[in-house]
């Protein structure tokens, strides 16, 4: 599935699709090892697939606590009491 595709969707059903292909990884991981395994590049498809929900998931995350932390700021090392400036 596309990106595109899956940002369409919304947090429980990026959760579904998550489980489903980690569930096909590991009966492609148990083929593997009875050597039932008929495509080999599938198993690299599952993975790409798995990180990329996993990508979207925590750029939702990140997204989710930047709005929530908009009234932080960052004023720089001076107050921090980082030593250097012994003015």
């Amino acid at each position: 599935m596309k990106a595109v595709e899956l940002r369409q969707k919304d947090d429980a059903g990026l959760q579904r699709e998550l489980m489903a292909l980690r569930k096909e990884a590991f009966n492609l991981r148990m083929q593997k090892a009875t050597g039932q395994l008929t495509r080999g590049s599938a198993a690299r498809l599952v993975r790409r697939g798995i990180a990329r929900i996993k990508t979207i998931i925590n750029e939702r995350a990140v997204q989710t606590s930047a709005t929530e932390d908009n009234g932080a700021e960052d004023n720089g090392p001076e107050d921090k009491g980082v030593k250097g400036d012994k003015a």
